[in-house]
């Protein structure tokens, strides 16, 4: 048994992840035999943009007619708001869905999926970084950014800029088994598909909203993130009335203020736990958080891990003070 999968190469589109899938999918084929007694293989073409036209310029098994089981839209090396519309590209993966494939993007190749329209009303995923742009540009999907593969039959999307690899391994799973899958994740040294982005997603705080009030704001919490805020106090500094204050500053930044102080605090304790030996309890302390049960309750609510897990995933190994001292 053989599937087709067509690897999209768009302007700009991030060849390292073509070549990569190219080389995942081939190891799987090769690993496939061992793991079954009816192996399948995986044929790999690259499909290439070319004026009006979409043309394939390699095939791994050349002279047979195509059939697509799986059409993937790459990401890109530009950031999102510099893609222009590619409506050749877009034309190409409706016409591969049409006829039977499974579309599917990767971070930012997301845009060129939603160009198709096939993902209206659809749950759809691409780089935490991107999300917002993506929401923006097509409203009629539903962004589920916190998610690194969604699988919707016809339609998957993969989140992060290396998600190829999660998306890759995902089908190596649903044409040649776990077992495959597996193999295929230990020869490479990569982790079988990740659940979801939350542990990567870093806070990136809008200063460009034109409010000058609520940028004050913001830059005193940034300053004193391990401070007291109630929100008298805040509305007070902004010069406004507290309703006023909550609708400004929820306005401008997309989050109450309670919930950007929470960003803030976790922003600097991962910071922390990445870079020193800091204990828990005094980075929760540092950053605010006198109870360190809650402390630990905030974390793992926007990071998916405990403090402990992210140290121990994330964390830079540093010699202790006696270590240096016996040096």
């Amino acid at each position: 048994m053989m599937t087709e999968v067509g690897l999209l190469i768009y302007p700009d589109c991030q060849l390292s992840a073509v070549y990569g899938l190219t080389d995942l999918f081939r190891i799987a084929s090769q690993w496939a035999p061992q793991q079954t007694e009816h192996p399948r293989a995986i044929r790999v073409s690259h499909w290439q943009v070319v004026g009006e036209d979409v043309t394939c310029v390699w095939d791994s098994h050349p002279g047979r007619p195509h059939r697509l089981g799986y059409a993937i839209a790459p990401p890109s090396i530009v950031m999102p708001v510099l893609m222009q519309p590619m409506p050749v590209a877009a034309n190409w993966m409706a016409s591969r869905h049409a006829e039977g494939a499974t579309v599917c993007s990767i971070c930012a190749g997301a845009f060129v999926l939603a160009e198709t329209g096939l993902v209206n009303g659809r749950r759809v995923t691409t780089h935490w970084a991107f999300s917002e742009e993506l929401a923006a540009r097509y409203p009629q999907l539903e962004l589920a950014a916190e998610q690194m593969v969604i699988d919707d039959g016809d339609v998957m999307t993969a989140g992060g800029i290396l998600a190829w690899t999660d998306l890759g391994l995902t089908l190596v799973e649903k044409l040649m088994g776990v077992g495959t899958m597996l193999a295929t994740a230990r020869f490479l040294l990569v982790d079988p598909p990740r659940r979801d982005q939350d542990v990567y997603r870093a806070f990136i705080p809008k200063f460009d909203h034109g409010d000058a009030a609520i940028l004050g704001v913001q830059h005193h919490i940034h300053a004193q993130a391990a401070g007291a805020h109630d929100i008298p106090e805040l509305a007070r500094r902004a010069g406004l009335a507290e309703r006023t204050f909550l609708r400004r500053f929820t306005k401008a930044t997309g989050l109450r203020p309670t919930e950007y102080l929470q960003q803030i605090r976790i922003m600097k304790a991962r910071d922390a736990l990445e870079t020193t030996n800091i204990s828990v309890e005094q980075i929760s302390w540092t950053v605010g958080y006198s109870d360190v049960t809650a402390f630990r309750r905030v974390f793992q609510r926007l990071t998916s891990l405990t403090p402990t897990q992210y140290r121990q995933r994330f964390g830079v190994r540093r010699e202790t003070s006696d270590a240096v001292s016996a040096a």
